[in-house]
């Protein structure tokens, strides 16, 4: 009863955060996973107690709209306060086993971006080095040979941190360059999941349900890495393949990895507008507004386990950040 009181006090807080008239702010929450439990080697995601409570908290004390129609009241001056979007990166299974049914049960719309290269079976590369370092039973991962070092992994905690040290290393090194280290870590581990991505008629349902499906290229590599031809065919041939997998047009796309400057560039802005997207979002911390840039809208997603915390961020989140537009260089 408490918990509940003290949500309802901050609702008011939360209004006036979101600003008012023409200067109204929209704030984009980015999710990848949606697990069944917690697990420790992803320490980062959220799982479906903690996801029910986030939507059950949105639904009540929010406006959650979904991304083509929030941009188009943002740009009309009808956005209304406390407005957020809900959107997935990647296209894992447990987006359509996990978290539909539960925007389901409180009436909320989302925006699913699908890497559609791991469609039907695949596996991205960073849970292949995850997935590989959680089976390994030795107390030590030697990839001294590799260049990567040496890893304690004896326990739990261990092996989370290796995994996550050894994605940093390698997650911005050439495409054929990165795929050989995730490969030497590979061999050394059995039973790697086939399971952890969509299937197209997953996909299909999702959209069938009324959630939005965006694009997020085939292969989730990231965009500043790649030559200019091969950028232009994985945003270009992501959006072919979902636009006739599923009969529509993609109105929405999510750079992969995300960070303005680092991972992708001007130059694939650009390349998303002439594919025909109408918007695109990053990873850059901060709320959009009527005056962002709708190619490059930033996104963010508290990480509190408790309800009042997880609402008191997101209102000082959205008061602390600037309604100035952000440009990438």
């Amino acid at each position: 009863m408490k918990q509940a009181f003290l949500l309802k006090l901050l609702q008011p807080l939360a209004s006036f955060a979101s600003g008012i008239g023409k200067r109204k702010k929209l704030l984009i929450m980015i999710y990848h996973r949606v697990l069944d439990e917690p697990d420790f080697m992803r320490p980062g995601e959220v799982d479906k107690e903690k996801f029910t409570w986030q939507m059950e908290l949105l639904a009540k004390h929010f406006n959650v709209l979904p991304l083509p129609e929030a941009l188009e009241r943002m740009q009309s001056d009808t956005l209304p306060s406390r407005a957020v979007c809900i959107t997935f990166d990647d296209g894992y299974a447990d987006n359509y086993t996990n978290a539909l049914p539960i925007l389901q049960q409180f009436n909320l719309k989302a925006t699913f971006f699908i890497a559609s290269g791991f469609l039907d079976g695949g596996r991205m590369w960073n849970d292949t080095v995850i997935e590989s370092v959680r089976n390994l039973s030795t107390p030590i991962l030697d990839l001294a040979q590799q260049g990567l070092g040496v890893f304690e992994i004896a326990n739990e905690t261990q092996k989370s941190l290796a995994a996550q040290q050894i994605i940093q290393k390698i997650k911005h090194l050439d495409f054929a360059e990165r795929a050989h280290y995730v490969e030497a870590i590979a061999v050394k581990s059995e039973n790697l999941p086939e399971d952890l991505m969509m299937t197209s008629e997953q996909v299909k349902k999702l959209h069938i349900s009324g959630m939005e499906i965006g694009g997020h290229t085939v292969n989730h590599p990231i965009l500043a890495k790649l030559d200019d031809e091969i950028a232009k065919w994985e945003i270009g041939e992501n959006k072919k393949f979902l636009e006739n997998l599923l009969g529509i047009e993609l109105r929405c796309f999510a750079y992969p990895n995300g960070k303005p400057e680092i991972d992708y560039g001007w130059f694939h802005t650009e390349l998303v507008k002439q594919s025909g997207f109408h918007s695109a979002v990053s990873t850059q911390w901060n709320v959009a507004t009527k005056h962002s840039n709708f190619y490059e809208l930033p996104r963010f997603t508290p990480w509190d386990t408790e309800r009042v915390k997880f609402m008191a961020r997101l209102i000082f989140f959205i008061k602390k950040q600037s309604c100035l537009p952000y440009f990438a260089i």
